[in-house]
């Protein structure tokens, strides 16, 4: 009955439903899970609880990209610190579907992919279901990226330039906030928005 409990939070964290350290098991009695165990793993990695979002997303093969432009827009280090932040990270196949000019415009925009505050799909849902379908959520780089529902459990989010991208991998939570794994890059806009 454990081993149950243990698949159903992981298949509430595939559709957005959240996540946490304690669930039900079958009877109703409360099951601690150690965090690490709810949190899905990216490119066959695991991502831990106790790591920097930074270290974190390093470990992945699949995000080689995103942590090269974090490192030039110097958001590395913010990500290796304190503070709490939502990363939403481009796989380098979303990064490889650019356009030339976007693929240029993308290198100076990892700022753009990022959020104070850890938000994970129940906040992001919360907000979107509080703001009458979309939640605006201001980036580091002071633009801003609309969350909004695809279908009745997906988070899509889209760009000043209204390019769209779903969240692929949701919630992967660490010690200073969560990361939420994106199928194409998302850009600002020209100018920030103060």
């Amino acid at each position: 009955m454990h081993h149950l409990a243990i698949k159903a939070a992981a298949a509430a964290l595939v559709v957005g439903a959240g996540t946490g350290a304690v669930t039900k098991s079958d009877n109703g009695t409360a099951t601690d899970i150690p965090h690490d165990a709810l949190n899905p793993m990216v490119a066959g990695q695991a991502m831990l609880s106790g790591a920097s979002i930074y270290d974190n997303i390093s470990r992945s093969p699949e995000h080689t990209a995103f942590v090269e432009v974090a490192m030039a827009a110097g958001v590395g280090n913010t990500l290796r610190n304190g503070g709490q932040y939502t990363v939403f990270a481009p796989t380098n196949a979303a990064y490889n579907a650019l356009s030339r000019d976007a693929a240029t415009d993308a290198r100076h925009a990892a700022r753009y992919l990022v959020v104070r505050g850890q938000l994970d799909s129940q906040a992001l849902l919360g907000m979107i279901n509080a703001n009458g379908g979309e939640a605006k959520l201001k980036t580091l780089d002071g633009h801003t990226v609309t969350a909004m529902l695809n279908g009745p459990t997906n988070i899509a989010l889209m760009d000043e330039r209204g390019r769209v991208a779903d969240i692929s991998i949701y919630d992967i939570h660490q010690r200073n906030g969560v990361l939420q794994v994106i199928d194409a890059v998302l850009l600002p806009g020209k100018q920030a928005r103060s």
